[in-house]
């Protein structure tokens, strides 16, 4: 599975027999404000089981692909980006390698201005700078020292980091959750809203009355956040813009692109070009121009 670092990386399967809640009120953890372990996996992929633990998380990723199903929603994590987990929310994580990431674990007390729902962000390059210093600290840091202070940098940072149109709302309704697992599979249908509804035995009105009430989208905006969704999936795996586009079903690449250029603000190649840039100078310049060059 994933490969370990003594001091500063750790596979999720340790991370889970470190943090993860065995009874109420009962986890293993160390007794400071905030802790943080890197991650990596070289092969494969992994699906944890759904768990809680009391501290809070936020999960920062590299490179590589995460997925984590939490608060009734499913959220990406692409390359620099972020997803916070308030503690004792149970959650799910899938990843695929090759995968390279920290996650940052938030005693309930230490920041309690700290967000109480699931949201995804885009952390600063200075928050970037001090998880992975962190990283490689002692769980048991100096408190009063200046791993100490740190950490009160880092927690001050995390508060003002701004947040990301990553979130999928998921219905709990078993014909809206059969819908979702059919357009899921089969991202490029055209079939309009009528014709979903009968393959799931509801009426159209009916339909999209349960989608607003379940996820606060109609069928066509729930849908094309969808798309957004499996577009920064297939792009992080290193798909063109092109390919992509014929995957979701538009009739050309420059329709994707308007349509993902409003939803998110840039345009595909340019939104994930910024997120290579968090890579390291030389690799970034060349995993940049590759990104420009596929523009499809």
């Amino acid at each position: 599975m994933a490969n370990e670092v003594p001091g500063s990386v750790a596979s999720l399967e340790s991370l889970a027999r470190r943090f993860v809640l065995e009874e109420p009120g009962r986890t293993k953890r160390p007794a400071r404000p905030a802790n943080a372990v890197g991650l990596t996996m070289a092969t494969g992929g992994l699906e944890s089981e759904p768990h809680a633990h009391r501290e809070s998380q936020l999960v920062y990723q590299v490179r590589g692909e995460l997925i984590c199903e939490a608060s009734n929603a499913l959220w990406i994590v692409p390359p620099r980006s972020a997803l916070w987990i308030p503690g004792s929310v149970t959650h799910r994580i899938r990843a695929r390698a090759p995968l390279e990431g920290y996650s940052l674990f938030v005693e309930p007390d230490a920041a309690p201005n700290l967000p109480r729902e699931c949201c995804a962000v885009s952390v600063t390059p200075l928050f970037r700078e001090l998880l992975v210093r962190l990283a490689t600290r002692p769980a048991l840091y100096d408190v009063e020292g200046p791993d100490g202070r740190m950490v009160s940098v880092l927690l001050d940072e995390l508060a003002s980091v701004a947040l990301e149109k990553h979130r999928l709302p998921m219905p709990s309704d078993p014909r809206l959750r059969r819908l979702v697992d059919e357009m899921t599979a089969r991202p490029a249908s055209g079939a309009t809203m009528k014709v979903w509804a009968k393959r799931i035995g509801v009426g159209e009105r009916t339909l999209n009355r349960l989608l607003v009430a379940e996820t606060g989208l109609s069928f066509g905006r729930w849908r094309q956040q969808l798309h957004i969704i499996l577009a920064i999936q297939k792009m992080s795996r290193g798909a063109t813009v092109k390919s992509v586009a014929l995957d979701l079903g538009y009739e050309s690449a420059s329709s994707f692109v308007t349509m993902f250029r409003k939803a998110q603000g840039a345009s595909p190649a340019r939104y994930m070009a910024t997120r290579l840039e968090a890579r390291g100078p030389a690799e970034a310049t060349v995993l940049i121009a590759d990104a420009r060059g596929r523009r499809g």
